[in-house]
Parts: C-alpha cells; sequence; structure tokens
C-alpha cells in the first residue's frame, strides 16, 4: 500500500508567533489551533487517489511544559474535525512527545521515534501496511526530509528555498527530492509520482 506521511506544524496547521519570546512554534492551545486553508482539499485529493495518509510529527510541547498530554488530545481532535468539514479524514496520527532536553522528566529521552530518527514512520508504516519505499514524506524542515529518506520515502519540502537554507542542506548533506509552495501543491506530486511540477525537482532546478 502506498503512503504519504505528513509533518503536523506548518504543513497542516498555522504555526504561531509568540511575539513575547520572539519564537515562532507550534499552538500551545486548542484555541490557537488552525488549519492552513488548503490541507483538507490536499489530504482527501490524497485519500481519493488511494493513499494512506498518516500524521508524524514531534510534538515536544508536552516535555517542554507548553501544553499537557490532554490539551494535545484535544487539538488533534479538533483537527479531525476541522478535517472532516471538508470531507478530509486521517488514516492515522503518530507523536513523538520526547526532548532530549526535557522540563518534565517523564519525557527527556534519546528515543527512537523523534524524528530525524524514523521510528515514527515505521511504526505507521508497519500498522498500516504501507511500502515506504512507495510512499512520500512531507514536511517543512530538514528534520522531516531526513527521517523520509532513512526509511527510502520520496520527499517534498515546503517552503520557498533560500540561499542559507540551501547552504544548511549542503552542511547537512541532506536534500528532499522537491519543493512544493504549501500541501495541496506537495498533493498534485503526488498524485503524478512526482513527475508534475518537475520544475520543483531538487535535481532540476534548487541546484541551479
Amino acid at each position: 500500500m502506498n503512503g504519504v506521511f505528513l509533518d503536523r506544524d506548518g504543513v497542516i496547521n498555522e504555526l504561531i508567533y509568540y511575539e513575547e519570546a520572539g519564537i515562532i512554534d507550534s499552538p500551545f492551545t486548542v484555541e490557537q489551533f488552525r488549519l492552513l486553508p488548503k490541507a483538507g482539499q490536499a489530504i482527501t485529493l490524497m485519500k481519493r487517489s488511494g493513499f494512506k495518509v498518516a500524521v508524524v510529527s514531534n510534538q515536544p510541547g508536552v516535555a517542554k511544559c507548553h501544553f499537557t498530554e490532554e490539551t494535545l488530545l484535544r487539538m488533534t481532535e479538533k483537527m479531525k474535525r476541522d478535517l472532516a468539514n471538508h470531507g478530509a479524514v486521517l488514516d492515522a496520527v503518530y507523536y513523538c512527545l520526547h526532548h532530549p532536553q526535557a522540563t518534565n522528566e517523564l519525557y527527556k529521552e534519546e528515543c527512537n521515534c523523534r524524528k530525524p530518527n524514523p521510528g515514527l514512520i515505521l511504526k505507521a508504516a508497519q500498522e498500516l501496511n504501507i511500502d515506504t519505499r512507495q510512499s512520500f514524506m512531507v514536511g517543512d524542515s530538514l528534520t522531516d526530509i531526513k527521517a523520509g529518506q532513512a526509511v527510502g520515502c520520496r520527499t517534498i519540502l515546503l517552503g520557498k528555498m533560500k540561499c542559507e537554507f540551501c547552504d544548511l542542506m549542503d552542511k547537512e548533506g541532506i536534500r528532499p527530492d522537491f519543493i512544493a509552495a504549501d500541501i495541496l501543491e506537495a498533493a498534485n506530486l503526488v498524485l503524478n509520482g512526482g513527475d508534475c511540477l518537475s520544475n520543483t525537482a531538487i535535481g532540476k532546478s534548487a541546484t541551479t
């Protein structure tokens, strides 16, 4: 079975700017959780085309005491409800709650499920009977790309290329297979096996 593994924050829902701290991060409350405009449409397209779609997301906010597991559960329920309003249904949601510098000692761990390690993807693939070599990982960071490539997925990075990001990729020795502006553009790549929008392929344009 072919599948699509999606990061959550910045892919399905909006990131939040915390002005006092000067950081952009995941939503910390249910009220802050808002779907990105094209998320429901993109997931619906992939599901209708026969792909299984699973969220695989680092959620260290629990480990850092930004929010509780109960709040995370409520955010997940809201995500599912909001997606359902657009006719979209996820096959599963997988989170890693750990962080090596966790404030909450219960979650202070060097684990295999925290991306860029591939544990979440491997668990999802096993439970959903997905062949990772015939699947895609879609995310907005190099940790997503590393995790996807570790299990043989084709990878799609969301966002615009910037010089400093190219430098970071060169330093890390990692390159996504494709770049897409948003999750809907990524879905079109998935549906066409990576052949459409071919000018966004790393090997064809980003390195020129």
